[in-house]
């Protein structure tokens, strides 16, 4: 019998070959404390219930370690791409901010915001090192009780004092606390007009810890490392380092964008 036209003959499958790219990142993220109470209750409990929450917020920021992967195809070969997020954490308090030797000392009521101040004013001097660390960060994490309803005072004028343009083009999360079933969730929505207005646009998903002091421990620890509301902040958090990560690429690449 003939052979076979020789573009007939089997030949091996050899399988492309695949490429790993890998890289990582330190978000530079802020977190905002809204709460400034400083008192026992009559009732008795924490002089600040939040204490317990930040302490738990920042606890995990700090030892998050997040890749997110993604496989394409160029040319034939199978190419792996994975980012490594971890967190570099700035935490700002507005019982330090406003109190003594703060940022704003004496300023809680924003008499003097630091876009207002001239060169020269002593006050903006003190604002500076606040500012370049809120200009410089990749995303924010608001951390707030409701005060009738809505934002604590003291966090709008915490965030409020510096001007959106520090802000922009950077995500937000919110987290909130109470001590009722309803953790602070009318915050959440009160919280995200201002935060669109400064530019730090927050993520959809939102985490909520009703009864914050069944939840916590006094040094943030979980009472019950299993229980299902603590499952909100790793979610929230993921979805902030996606975001915050394309943004951060976004700016690095291309700058802001014009107006």
């Amino acid at each position: 019998l003939p052979s076979e036209p020789d573009e007939l003959k089997a030949t091996e499958w050899v399988k492309p070959e695949a490429t790993a790219m890998s890289s990582s990142r330190v978000l530079k993220t802020v977190v905002f404390m809204g709460s400034a109470r400083n008192v026992t209750p009559p009732w008795g409990g924490d002089s600040r219930l939040g204490d317990r929450v930040i302490k738990h917020v920042l606890a995990t920021l700090e030892s998050r370690t997040t890749a997110f992967k993604n496989e394409t195809t160029v040319e034939g070969k199978t190419v792996t791409h994975e980012e490594t997020v971890t967190h570099g954490v700035t935490c700002y308090d507005p019982l330090e901010v406003f109190g003594k030797g703060g940022a704003m000392e004496g300023d809680g009521h924003m008499e003097a915001p630091e876009f207002f101040l001239k060169g020269d004013d002593p006050r903006k001097a003190k604002m500076a090192e606040m500012l370049a660390t809120i200009k410089a960060a990749d995303a924010y994490v608001i951390v707030t009780c409701e005060y009738n309803h809505t934002v604590p005072p003291a966090l709008a004028s915490m965030m409020g004092h510096f001007g959106g343009s520090n802000y922009a083009h950077k995500p937000s999360a919110i987290v909130t606390y109470s001590m009722s079933p309803w953790g602070g969730a009318r915050t959440s929505i009160a919280l995200q007009p201002m935060l669109h207005e400064l530019g730090c646009l927050p993520v959809s998903k939102m985490t909520c810890y009703p009864t914050a002091g069944e939840l916590f421990n006094e040094d943030g620890t979980p009472k019950d490392p299993e229980h299902r509301m603590l499952k909100q902040l790793p979610a929230m958090l993921t979805d902030l380092e996606w975001v915050a990560t394309a943004f951060a690429r976004m700016r690095g690449s291309l700058g802001p964008p014009k107006f």
